[in-house]
């Protein structure tokens, strides 16, 4: 968009002149929704004119008559929802696509195209496949990162090639953020984060639904973050009232090993308390699990900001009351888990003191086997084992796609203290 009037109109005219002279043809335009934005909404009169007669002529170009045959136009926006209807009729973009977040099979393969450029101690399906299943949630540009990432430490160390020790790091580092080993931390304060993420680790580990534990580390990264556990989580497109109840305990475990084993609670469990708190919401008020709510479903807007609820005052006081129940009842059972497994969350915390960093090998030494075995190959196994001994995945079972932002953990699992 431009101040002059017309320059618009003129611009598209042209393209479209264009784009028939060279029939057959492809027509991308990016970010639609700078020029498809629905009209006559907001703004002083005469503010946006030039916007929408250059909507209008788009309009009259795309309409149809025989004008544009073998001319195809596409085009991409993160907001569909603001687009004018004209646009999505009939015969204009009436195809939409939505392009998702790659599940693990498409990580896979992305992974295979920025692995070709570096210089690896394996080969490159070796790689992807482990990679992928590390790294749920991330889209093409995050694993680029994550790539890029794994060269600058390897170059830093002065290695020839990059490895899996490297890839590690560099998904560390984009999950919690920079390493700060400097960063000066009191005794007292070191001891309550290894307690912390200890009962994390502990409650993970004997409940029945809770995510493998990957590994769990009490060095500071970023600005918040003073330690973290890392989860391969499995990205499943349905989850049940048990399994979500189980993940709110695992991560109320940081918070109960405090109380438990060190007699004072801390600031340090403010993200689980928001998680749980986003958690527990979604079960009552949107995914219809409370038998006090009913079955009735409240989803939040996109932008979060809603002038009036869907909902009575009354209503708001049952849901309110329902969560703290419900988070009440997810906390006495995660105490008196951490309770009943005392002096392994003391081991586990004396090891992370001594060793900083623990992986599931680790754990396994002090707690032995986890009680409950998979029915299915998870992505830890796939992450353990790759998905296949030949290294090629064409016949890898189809992973499913992640659940809705409002009860999903987030980009790894990461639970920072």
């Amino acid at each position: 968009m431009e101040m002059f009037v017309g320059v618009g109109p003129s611009r598209v005219r042209n393209l479209f002149q264009e784009a028939r002279q060279c029939a057959p043809s492809i027509v991308f335009i990016d970010e639609i929704d700078a020029i498809g934005r629905a009209r006559g909404r907001g703004g002083f009169s005469g503010s946006n004119d030039e916007r929408e007669s250059t909507l209008n002529q788009l309009l009259v170009e795309m309409d149809g008559f025989g004008t544009t045959s073998g001319v195809v136009v596409l085009a991409g926006t993160n907001r569909p929802d603001i687009l004018d209807k004209a646009l999505l009729r009939p015969g204009r973009f009436d195809r939409q696509i939505a392009i998702d977040k790659p599940d693990i099979k498409g990580r896979d393969q992305i992974f295979r195209i920025y692995l070709k450029k570096l210089k690896l101690d394996n080969k490159p399906s070796f790689y992807s496949q482990r990679l992928a299943a590390l790294t749920p949630g991330f889209a093409g540009a995050d694993i680029a990162n994550v790539c890029n990432e794994a060269a600058l430490i390897a170059a830093r160390s002065e290695e020839t090639q990059i490895t899996m020790q490297h890839f590690e790091s560099a998904i560390d580092r984009i999950i919690g953020g920079l390493e700060k080993k400097n960063r000066v931390i009191s005794k007292l304060e070191r001891r309550t984060v290894a307690y912390h993420e200890s009962g994390h680790a502990v409650a993970g580990w004997f409940l029945e639904h809770a995510e493998p534990l990957l590994k769990v580390t009490i060095v500071p990264r970023g600005t918040a973050a003073l330690g973290f556990a890392q989860y391969v989580p499995n990205e499943n497109l349905l989850m049940t009232k048990e399994q979500l109840f189980d993940m709110t305990c695992m991560t109320l475990g940081g918070r109960a090993a405090e109380e438990v084993l060190i007699g004072k609670i801390s600031t340090g469990a403010q993200n689980d308390l928001e998680k749980v708190t986003k958690m527990t919401y979604a079960q009552v008020a949107v995914y219809g699990f409370s038998e006090k709510v009913g079955l009735l479903s409240f989803p939040q807007k996109d932008g979060g900001f809603e002038m009036s609820k869907p909902y009575s005052n009354q209503t708001a006081s049952i849901i309110d009351d329902e969560v703290r129940e419900w988070v009440g009842k997810a906390y006495k059972k995660t105490v008196e888990l951490i309770t009943e497994h005392k002096e392994q969350v003391a081991q586990i915390a004396e090891l992370l003191l001594e060793k900083e960093v623990l992986h599931q090998d680790d754990l396994t030494r002090v707690l032995g086997e986890r009680p409950f075995k998979a029915l299915e190959s998870t992505n830890y196994d796939l992450f353990k084992k790759g998905f296949e001994d030949g290294g090629d995945n064409s016949q890898a079972p189809a992973e499913n796609a992640e659940l809705p932002d409002d009860s999903s953990p987030p980009v790894g699992d990461v639970v920072p203290t």
